[in-house]
């Protein structure tokens, strides 16, 4: 039983859909987070900076990977 389960679980690529839904969740909280600010500092500007770098990396992988 335990095999037809992880067969399943990579069959319907869960991890990396769970990983990349996160990383959008996350990209949109600072988002809004940022737009929030009534005057950003360069240290919070850096850390959207961060997020979005990652969120473009993660979707250029979850892209390539793609069949």
């Amino acid at each position: 039983m335990a095999e037809v389960t992880m067969e399943r679980v990579l069959k319907w690529k869960l991890l990396p859909r769970l990983m990349m839904f996160s990383v959008m969740v996350m990209t949109y909280q600072t988002t809004t987070w940022m737009m929030t600010l009534p005057d950003p500092t360069m240290t919070q500007s850096g850390f959207c900076s961060v997020v979005f770098g990652c969120f473009s990396a993660t979707f250029a992988v979850w892209l390539n990977h793609e069949k």
